[in-house]
């Protein structure tokens, strides 16, 4: 069985977090501040380490289900970070959002991402539409075409709402290596402020030339499927951090996979999910302390092959 994410912190220095209270858990250091890199187009400085929100924000209207969710995103903004992604397809997740973060009172203070995730031009307005209902927000700071459905038809709308104030920023997403030519056109024709691709320690498609296209033209990337799923947990299995780790400010695997993404100075934001706060402290210590050199990379795969 793949080992999860718990057993993988029982096995590292940060073994007693998740018996830690949750006040604990928040503030990692302040004064430093995460770690932020610009959006091309706009200059605007992002925290490296966002939030993913697919499947784990899904959950019932009950204060057990919403109590820890409400943790997750406490400890992502005491930590410096704010970007929130979402998506249509994600059942009820644009709502559970919405609802905590106006619930948290600082609102404000957060990046909110979601996507269009339909074909044709009135049924993708009134799905955006919606969205901006169940995420209790007047405008969008990113509004994504997911998986690429009918973008031919979403550009346009995106290009007008933007113009009109409604989105700040808009962009493409996949999550298969298959449809990285397919994101590469786009962004070479159409000019996206934004493209959400996969990527992480053994998926490293991108690297042939995504990241070379995002960098040309000027678009920010945001990475999703940073553990694989989870299986990157699987493959360290019964093995203990490299002792070089602590020199890049690596205590935790999650961290290790984390900051190999962040390595990639063309990465703008990695959006790890996750509905468990104790993950939440975990992942976003991966923006603070050093990063691997390029010369490292190599190093931290053959690690855990």
């Amino acid at each position: 069985m793949p080992l999860n994410r718990r057993e993988a912190l029982k096995r590292t220095s940060l073994a007693g977090l998740a018996m830690v209270s949750l006040p604990a858990l928040g503030i990692f250091n302040p004064l430093q501040g995460m770690r932020q890199r610009k959006i091309p187009s706009s200059g605007e400085a992002l925290p490296v380490v966002g939030l993913g929100t697919w499947q784990t924000f899904d959950v019932a209207n009950t204060p057990s289900a919403l109590e820890p969710l409400t943790a997750v995103l406490r400890i992502l903004r005491e930590n410096g970070g704010k970007v929130i992604d979402s998506s249509p397809m994600y059942g009820r997740s644009e709502a559970v959002v919405g609802t905590l973060t106006q619930a948290t009172g600082y609102a404000g203070d957060y990046f909110y991402a979601t996507k269009v995730w339909t074909s044709g031009r009135d049924a993708g307005i009134r799905q955006m539409q919606t969205s901006l209902q169940r995420m209790q927000r007047t405008s969008m700071h990113l509004m994504q075409i997911h998986n690429l459905v009918d973008w031919k038809t979403h550009v346009k709308t995106l290009r007008d709402w933007k113009e009109q104030g409604k989105l700040q920023y808009w962009g493409i997403t996949h999550y298969l290596d298959s449809a990285h030519g397919a994101l590469e056109e786009i962004i070479r024709t159409e000019n996206p402020d934004f493209a959400q691709f996969n990527y992480s320690l053994r998926s490293r498609h991108a690297e042939k030339s995504l990241f070379d296209t995002c960098r040309k033209h000027g678009t920010a990337v945001l990475i999703n499927q940073p553990y694989e799923s989870g299986s990157l947990f699987g493959a360290v299995r019964n093995k203990a951090l490299p002792e070089w780790a602590a020199d890049f400010d690596i205590h935790s695997w999650g961290q290790y996979f984390l900051k190999f993404i962040l390595s990639n100075e063309a990465v703008t934001c990695v959006i790890p999910g996750t509905s468990k706060p104790h993950h939440m402290a975990d992942n976003v210590r991966a923006g603070y302390g050093k990063l691997p050199e390029a010369a490292m990379r190599d190093t931290m795969v053959k690690a855990i092959l």
